[in-house]
């Protein structure tokens, strides 16, 4: 990902009513993660493109909720924004009470990017499709785990998802983070992942993980035989783990408009693409109605899926 900061368009001249002085993007997790990347990526440009100061300010807590939380009470004049993973959709359904309302107490920018979620298992395990997994779990119950990065990631609630729709005998075991989780199929210690792509693709490449299925609405560049979810059988299904730049309600419509023109501009440059590609991202920067389309979307959908699956609330 350190490529991926250096990378973008030329600059474009500062319009001195905008801004005067630093923008903050808060990041509501620890320095090192995907929407870290998106937020310091961003701030690269944002220096370069408005001529001020940008601090990433990370304000971890409560799976998200308390950097959140903050910029949904923060003043609304175009200097505080939010850069946040699909968690800003699942936590108001996962959480008993969440400190903000994701439709009403924001105003989306833009979606940045997206990667789907996959079905992994070793490359070793004999296991052919997704449908295989499946008649193999039911054929011999409680024998069959799959590994999360936590209850109530997106990854998790794909899998639980799924299990509304057709018997699947798999129990969810929970690690703190991406990298056991994954370790854990790797060691034999589960018989599957539900894990982002990012996270699974270098494994992958070396040979050592199979890929059953991608969440997306397309098949993957790099993993041309690897099916859709929709393709396997379970329509209304495709999901993604998102990450996105929100700004509080209330914030003036030309300052959004005028960051979101921006900000698809540095996503639109080719190398940046690739480079994101290859990391197993998908560029998605296409101004505030498509983000606000997504958010109404899936706040339901997974407060459904959380609902059916029995998941405790937090």
């Amino acid at each position: 990902m350190a490529a991926v900061l250096a990378m973008g368009l030329a600059p474009a001249p500062a319009r001195a009513e905008y801004p005067d002085h630093s923008i903050t993007i808060v990041v509501p997790f620890a320095p090192g993660g995907a929407s870290d990347y998106m937020a310091r990526l961003l701030s690269t440009h944002f220096r370069d493109r408005f001529g001020q100061t940008v601090v990433v300010e990370n304000k971890p807590g409560a799976g998200g909720n308390i950097g959140i939380g903050d910029v949904a009470r923060a003043k609304p004049d175009g200097y505080t924004f939010l850069v946040s993973s699909s968690v800003f959709v699942v936590n108001p359904g996962l959480y008993r009470q969440a400190p903000y309302d994701p439709i009403k107490g924001f105003a989306p920018v833009t979606e940045l990017i997206s990667s789907p979620n996959v079905i992994a298992v070793r490359a070793d395990a004999g296991i052919k499709d997704l449908d295989d997994l499946i008649a193999k779990a039911n054929a011999d119950p409680g024998k069959f785990n799959y590994s999360t990065p936590g209850t109530g990631t997106s990854t998790n609630l794909m899998m639980e998802l799924l299990k509304t729709k057709k018997k699947f005998n798999i129990v969810h075991v929970p690690y703190h983070g991406a990298a056991p989780a994954v370790q854990a199929l790797l060691a034999g210690q589960v018989q599957a992942t539900s894990m982002t792509l990012p996270v699974v693709l270098p494994f992958v490449k070396a040979g050592k993980l199979k890929c059953l299925v991608v969440t997306g609405d397309r098949r993957w560049a790099d993993l041309p035989d690897v099916p859709t979810i929709t393709e396997a059988g379970f329509a209304d299904s495709v999901n993604e783990t998102f990450q996105a730049l929100f700004a509080p309600a209330g914030t003036p419509q030309a300052i959004i408009d005028r960051v979101a023109r921006e900000v698809i501009a540095i996503y639109q440059a080719p190398d940046l693409k690739k480079s994101l590609r290859e990391s197993g991202y998908r560029v998605t920067a296409a101004g505030p109605k498509p983000l606000a389309d997504l958010v109404a979307h899936e706040v339901p959908m997974w407060s459904e899926t959380i609902r059916k699956a029995g998941i405790p609330l937090h």
